[in-house]
């Protein structure tokens, strides 16, 4: 019986290197990596008319009307186009249209 509880003991000792590195891995990339998803769901959910946004091609532009899976965005005075709000990159905050 002895035999079985030190296997048991040097199974957990070598298994206990991968458990440390997930536990790494989660509190570095995959937490972090959830916290900033859940907000920018929230920011997009979050869009109004008026409200100033970038894409992610880098285009600028004013949301005319949030819809359900997209955008209409106005990108000067003559063009409204829709966007699907999956490539809004962030809104842009009062004070800092220029940047």
């Amino acid at each position: 019986m002895q035999g079985q509880a030190a296997q048991g003991g040097n199974i957990l000792g070598a298994l206990m290197p991968f458990i440390l590195l997930f536990l790494i891995f989660y509190f570095l990339i995959i937490r972090p990596q959830n916290k900033q998803r859940k907000a920018h769901e929230e920011m997009i959910a979050g869009l109004q008319k008026g409200d100033k946004i970038v894409t992610n091609g880098g285009i600028i532009a004013t949301v005319v009307k949030p819809e359900e899976e997209y955008l209409k965005i106005k990108i000067n005075d003559d063009t409204v186009v829709k966007l699907d709000k999956a490539y809004v990159a962030r809104k842009v905050e009062i004070g800092n249209e220029n940047a």
